[in-house]
């Protein structure tokens, strides 16, 4: 587990700068490696990989995750799925709350269903990009509970990836803690305490759009024909 500190102070503007930020500590540390691939968690992941992508001069594509909250409480992740049939539960919440199976496949077709819709739409037909032998950066503007990240790790490592980097501008001590044991490098801005919400830390936290992430991935990838 690897925490960077770099010259920015919380809040943290927005995520751009955010990724600007993470970008300086990428670029030293995986700057001479010609087989990165980025991917974002979208929505609020894409703004914060464009400056990342553009550092590295890596491609960026999408990982799709959806968080898995509970029914009277959609707040608290009781797990989360992500591209490729990958679920993933945090026992302790289920347990705490008292969800049932039903409940929990209710919502997992529920959140499927979105995850689909918002992959027509990204993606469109593109087909998936090969991480086999890749060393994946996966980027978000934040973890809560880890849970959606989680998902993202485990569907890149049954791709065969070689090596899987967790960068966020902020995230609680625990959760990178955690996070740590599933991927091969946590980097993580700020590891504030006490944590109640990603949106705390941030002056501009305003929702990003569909059409962000779909003019990001566009113009990033007229740039990679250039």
């Amino acid at each position: 587990m690897r925490i960077q500190k770099v010259h920015l102070s919380l809040p943290i503007p927005n995520r751009h700068v955010a990724g600007e930020a993470l970008a300086q500590v990428l670029k030293q540390r995986y700057g001479q490696r010609d087989d990165i691939i980025v991917l974002a968690l979208p929505r609020g992941g894409v703004p914060v990989a464009v400056p990342i992508v553009r550092a590295l001069r890596a491609p960026l594509d999408l990982m799709l995750v959806r968080k898995l909250g509970v029914p009277y409480q959609p707040e608290l992740a009781m797990g989360a799925i992500a591209s490729g049939g990958v679920r993933v539960l945090n026992p302790e919440v289920v347990r705490m709350t008292g969800v049932t199976p039903a409940q929990i496949e209710a919502v997992a077709a529920e959140e499927q269903q979105e995850m689909d819709r918002r992959a027509m739409i990204y993606r469109g037909n593109r087909p998936w990009p090969d991480l086999t032998g890749r060393c994946v950066i996966l980027v978000d503007d934040g973890l809560a509970t880890g849970a959606t990240m989680r998902a993202a790790i485990k569907a890149v490592r049954h791709q065969d990836a070689v090596c899987i980097v967790v960068a966020v501008p902020v995230a609680p001590p625990d959760t990178v803690s955690a996070l740590a044991k599933d991927a091969n490098e946590v980097i993580s801005l700020f590891t504030p305490e006490p944590f109640s919400a990603i949106g705390q830390w941030y002056e501009d936290f305003s929702q990003t759009s569909d059409e962000e992430v779909i003019e990001a991935l566009r113009e990033l990838s007229s740039r990679e024909g250039e």
